[in-house]
């Protein structure tokens, strides 16, 4: 699947290495784990909701950091870097 238009932006914006568009993508575990502990956090109250929360927070910085750094393509990283300001954001308002 290697045609010269493969290197256009817009190419690199949503195709992998391999020539396939991907958007979305099977989550993996910090991802599953932010979810997980969100869920929990709604079922629990006082000091084990708060962790919950906060460890749901930085499992979901760790996903957007690895999105950044590691994303098969540039929309993934662009997701990883507009999660990981969205988040950090919503702790300074």
């Amino acid at each position: 699947m290697t045609t010269s238009g493969n290197n256009s932006l817009l190419n690199r914006f949503i195709r992998d290495k391999s020539g396939r568009i991907v958007v979305w993508q099977t989550p993996n575990l910090p991802l599953i784990g932010w979810f997980v502990f969100m869920v929990v956090a709604r079922f629990a109250d006082g000091n084990l909701r708060t962790g919950l929360q906060l460890g749901s927070t930085i499992l979901l910085l760790v996903w957007a950091f690895l999105e950044i750094v590691k994303g098969v393509n540039y929309f993934r990283r662009l997701l990883g870097l507009f999660v990981f300001a969205l988040t950090v954001m919503s702790h300074f308002r």
